[in-house]
C-alpha cells in the first residue's frame, strides 16, 4: 500500500524523550529520534514507536480540558517536563488488550509553542469531522433494574465519561416498567434527531429495543408485519448494546462496547440477519440468535445454555434424564444460493467473505428485472420434509459460543448471510444424546452423529403432531411460503408439553413458521477479530 503523505509532521516531546509525530489522513505516528551513535546509555530504554489508526483515535483536547484521573496522572508524571516545555496535547485512542477487550488510553505530546500546540489540534480534529459514520447524537434507554441493579451506574460511570469524551450527545430514558423502550420507540420517539438507540441492559432490554425499532419501521412503510410473505424493511437506526445484565458472559466490557460505538465506522458485520417467527398470522418475538424447542419445565435463563446447563448442575443432569421427546414435522427450505455450509468450519468473522458474497448477491438481485423476480416468487418449491421424533429441534444465526461452550450451538454459522442453521436432533438413546451435548465442550464435531442433521435454511415450519391448547386453532393454508400441513387430531394433552424459547424467551406455541430477514437491522459492532 501506497504511503499518505502527511498532513502535519513535528519534532515533540514524549516522556522526556525527543519523537517524530506525523498526522497523514489515515494514521497517528510517533517514533523516537535516537541520539548518536558514538553515545552509549547508561540504562537501556527501549525504542517508542507507534502507529494508531485515524478512525480509533476517540478525542484529542489539552490537557487541562480533562478532569479524568487517568489524566490527572499523566500531568504529574510530565510536571517535570512541562517546566521546561508548557504547551502540551493529549490524544485519546482505543487500545487492544488481551481477549478482544478494548481501554481508551492517553498520550500526552508536549510542544515548545502555542501555536504548534493549536495547530496539532486543529488539524487533528479536522480529520476526525471527516469520519461521517460516527455517531454525533445517541438516544440511550438504561434499565435500572439490569444487572444486580447496576444498570444506571454501568453507564454514569464507565460510559457517559467516553461519550462526552467523542463529543457525543446523549438524551438518556431510565425505563420505568416491562416495555417501555418498546413503546416510547413504536410512538414517541423522533428517531430522525438521533444517528443510533443504545439500550444499557441485558437480553429482555435489547429484545425491546429490537422490537420496537422493527415494529416502528414498518408502520412507516406501510408494510403489514404479520402476513407471513412480508418482505420487512430495513432498521435504518443503528443499535448499541451496553452490557449490564445477569445473563451477560463475566469478561463482556462495559468499556469495549461503549468504545465500539465511539469508533464506529462502515463494516462488513454493520447490518445482520433477524429470523421473525409467527403462528397463524401473528408475529412472535424476533430471534437475533437463536431458537430451541424444550420441554416446558426449562426456565427462561436454563433454555440459554441448555448444554452448559445440562453438564454442570444437578437440575439439568435431572432434566436430561427425564427429557422428552416431540413428535411432529419438520419442513425447511434449503438455502441452495448459500456459499457456505454448517460443517465447513469456516467462522463468522470481520471481513467474512460468506456474509460479503451474500451482500453482493442481494445488490445483484435488487437489479433483476420485476417480472424475473415475481416469477421467481411464484415458483417457491425445493421444500424438505422431516417427520419423526425429535429429541431436539434448534434453529442457530449465529455460533452462539460462550466460555464453557466455546464452540457454540453451530460454529460456522454466519451473522449475515440471510440464512439459519437449523439442527435436528432426532429419537436416540441418553448416552447417544449426552455423547452429543459433550462434543460441544471439546474438538470433536457435534454432528458427526447418525441421528443429527443439520442444514442451511432460509425458512422453516414446525408443526407437532399433538396440538398445544394455544395451537388447537392453527390450521396453516398453502401458501408461497410452504406446503399445507395435515390437520392432526386433538389427542390428549397431559402428557408432555414442548415449548420453543427464542433468544431466551418462553413462546407457549408448538406450531411456528420461520423465515430469515437479511441484513434486517444495523450493530453498533463488528466481526470477531484476529488477536493480535
Amino acid at each position: 500500500m501506497e504511503e499518505q503523505p502527511s498532513l502535519i509532521s513535528s519534532k515533540l516531546f514524549l516522556k522526556n524523550r525527543q519523537v517524530e509525530v506525523a498526522l497523514s489522513r489515515a494514521v497517528l505516528t510517533w517514533k523516537e529520534i535516537k541520539e548518536s551513535k558514538n553515545r552509549i546509555p547508561l540504562i537501556p530504554q527501549a525504542d517508542l514507536s507507534h502507529a494508531v489508526p485515524v478512525s480509533e483515535i476517540v478525542a484529542v483536547h489539552k490537557p487541562e480540558d480533562e478532569d479524568q484521573p487517568q489524566m490527572r496522572r499523566t500531568q504529574k508524571k510530565n510536571k517535570e517536563s512541562s517546566q521546561f516545555v508548557p504547551y502540551a496535547f493529549t490524544v485519546s485512542y482505543v487500545r487492544r488488550m488481551k481477549q478482544h477487550q478494548w481501554q481508551c488510553s492517553d498520550v500526552t505530546f508536549l510542544c515548545d509553542s502555542r501555536g504548534l500546540c493549536e495547530q496539532w489540534i486543529q488539524v487533528t480534529n479536522e480529520q476526525l469531522s471527516l469520519l461521517t459514520n460516527r455517531p454525533k447524537s445517541l438516544l440511550v434507554y438504561i434499565n435500572p433494574c439490569g444487572g444486580k441493579q447496576r444498570g444506571k451506574r454501568i453507564y454514569e460511570q464507565k460510559v457517559a465519561p467516553v461519550f462526552r469524551q467523542a463529543g457525543i450527545f446523549t438524551d438518556v430514558i431510565v425505563t420505568e416498567r416491562a416495555n417501555h423502550a418498546r413503546d416510547h420507540l413504536r410512538t414517541e420517539a423522533n428517531l430522525d434527531k438521533y444517528d443510533g438507540v443504545v439500550c444499557v441492559g441485558g437480553d429482555g432490554m435489547f429484545s425491546e429495543i429490537l422490537h420496537g425499532l422493527v415494529i416502528r419501521t414498518q408502520r412507516d412503510h406501510d408494510v403489514d408485519q404479520n402476513r407471513p410473505d412480508a418482505e420487512l424493511v430495513s432498521c435504518l437506526s443503528r443499535i448499541g448494546i451496553i452490557p449490564a445484565g445477569g445473563l451477560l458472559p463475566k469478561n463482556t466490557s462495559e468499556l469495549t462496547m461503549a468504545l465500539s460505538i465511539v469508533k464506529e465506522k462502515l463494516s462488513d458485520f454493520e447490518m445482520v440477519d433477524l429470523v421473525p417467527t409467527r403462528r397463524s398470522s401473528v408475529l412472535l418475538p424476533l430471534s437475533l440468535r437463536k431458537l430451541e424447542v424444550n420441554h416446558d419445565l426449562i426456565s427462561e435463563r436454563q433454555s440459554l445454555n441448555l448444554v452448559n446447563w445440562c453438564l454442570t448442575s444437578f437440575s439439568g443432569f435431572k432434566t436430561f434424564f427425564c427429557h422428552n421427546f416431540y413428535e411432529g414435522t419438520v419442513c425447511f427450505l434449503p438455502a441452495e444460493d448459500s456459499v457456505g455450509h454448517p460443517r465447513d468450519k469456516l467462522q463468522c468473522k470481520s471481513g467474512c467473505r460468506i456474509c460479503q458474497h451474500k451482500l453482493e448477491s442481494k445488490e445483484k438481485h435488487k437489479e433483476m428485472p420485476e417480472e424475473k423476480e415475481k416469477a421467481g416468487k411464484d415458483s417457491n418449491k425445493g421444500w424438505n420434509v422431516v417427520r419423526g421424533e425429535f429429541i431436539s429441534v434448534n434453529s442457530a444465526c449465529m455460533s452462539c459460543s460462550c466460555p464453557r461452550c466455546p464452540k457454540g450451538l453451530s460454529p460456522s454459522a454466519h451473522l449475515a448471510d440471510g440464512t439459519t442453521d437449523l439442527i435436528l436432533i432426532k429419537k436416540c438413546s441418553r448416552m447417544n444424546f449426552f455423547r452429543h451435548l459433550f462434543r460441544h465442550t471439546n474438538k470433536q464435531d457435534q454432528f458427526d452423529h447418525s441421528f443429527v442433521e443439520v442444514h442451511r435454511v432460509k425458512k422453516f415450519h414446525f408443526q407437532p403432531k399433538v396440538d398445544s391448547p394455544e395451537d388447537q386453532s392453527y390450521h396453516p393454508e398453502r401458501t408461497a411460503c410452504g406446503p399445507k400441513f395435515s390437520n392432526p387430531k386433538i389427542s390428549n394433552y397431559s402428557t408432555a408439553v414442548s415449548s420453543w424459547t427464542c433468544d431466551g424467551e418462553i413462546l407457549h406455541h408448538a406450531a411456528i413458521q420461520v423465515s430469515v430477514q437479511h441484513q434486517l437491522i444495523r450493530l453498533f459492532a463488528r466481526g470477531i477479530e484476529e488477536q493480535q
